[in-house]
């Protein structure tokens, strides 16, 4: 049977995968994947991921594509297909949509934004029941600061300075959206940073998110975010927040001013209380 190409998206905890890209004699959310899908088409199938994630960070809508064809001796519908899949997958990884799509779809190029989401837990103490998540418990973050901050950051820039050392050469991103928000759930007080973007660089919001807490904890010029992104040097912003903290949110191909107005309605992107 002729191969058809599919998308595939997924979500993962991080906590015990070694990033989400393929790796030798390492767990890794595309070798699970691979491994899953190769064992239902008992052939080969190598997947395309949208992009990369690092060692500890979370997903709720990771997306990648494939080649195969629904064989008689396997399951016959993609219901089907990606029943079995979770059913092979670990329970830290699921597979949440299986769609066909044109023969020329790619889960990468194709891609027109991303959004990530970094949640902080702003307690005095640490809870045992919140361990994706940075705990901060040095002051009472204040939202107003954060946001002037991230302001800056809105708009195409070279982000050379917010991004760890790597062999790409490309280090302009554009920055949709860049907003904090906080919310009390169970008494905890979390602090939400949203960031929608058209691509990002190595550790980019991680680093991001370092540098506006380190700047709040010394109660430093706020401006210093706009100057460190202005000077293009790594050499500035050098701080660096864990990565169990950040989540991919959603990958997407349609319209991102369509996407942000609807989260925002919706309310999955919080006001400020």
């Amino acid at each position: 049977m002729a191969l058809k190409r599919y998308k595939i998206a997924f979500e993962y905890l991080g906590e015990d995968f070694f990033g989400t890209q393929k790796q030798p004699d390492k767990r890794t959310v595309q070798g699970e994947l691979e491994k899953a899908i190769s064992t239902l088409t008992k052939s080969d199938t190598s997947i395309i991921m949208s992009g990369r994630c690092d060692v500890k960070v979370n997903a709720k809508y990771h997306t990648a594509h494939f080649d195969m064809s629904l064989n008689s001796n396997g399951p016959k519908t993609l219901n089907e297909f990606k029943y079995h899949l979770n059913c092979i997958l670990p329970l830290d990884l699921k597979v949440i949509e299986l769609t066909e799509v044109q023969p020329d779809f790619h889960a990468q190029k194709d891609a027109k934004y991303k959004h990530y989401r970094y949640t902080i837990l702003n307690d005095p103490v640490a809870s045992v029941f919140y361990k994706s998540c940075l705990h901060w418990p040095y002051i009472e973050l204040d939202i107003d600061k954060v946001n002037q901050m991230l302001s800056y950051l809105i708009g195409y820039h070279d982000f050379s300075a917010f991004k760890s050392k790597s062999d790409n050469p490309y280090n302009d991103c554009t920055i949709y959206y860049a907003n904090a928000s906080k919310q009390i759930i169970e008494r905890h007080k979390f602090i939400f940073i949203d960031i929608i973007g058209d691509r990002f660089l190595y550790n980019m919001i991680r680093i991001i998110v370092g540098d506006i807490l380190k700047i709040l904890r010394n109660d430093a010029d706020l401006t210093l975010i706009k100057q460190w992104l202005c000077y293009k040097t790594r050499q500035c912003g050098i701080n660096k927040v864990m990565g169990q903290g950040l989540c991919l949110e959603y990958v997407g191909y349609d319209n991102v001013e369509n996407y942000i107005k609807t989260i925002t309605k919706k309310g999955k992107i919080n006001e400020n209380i």
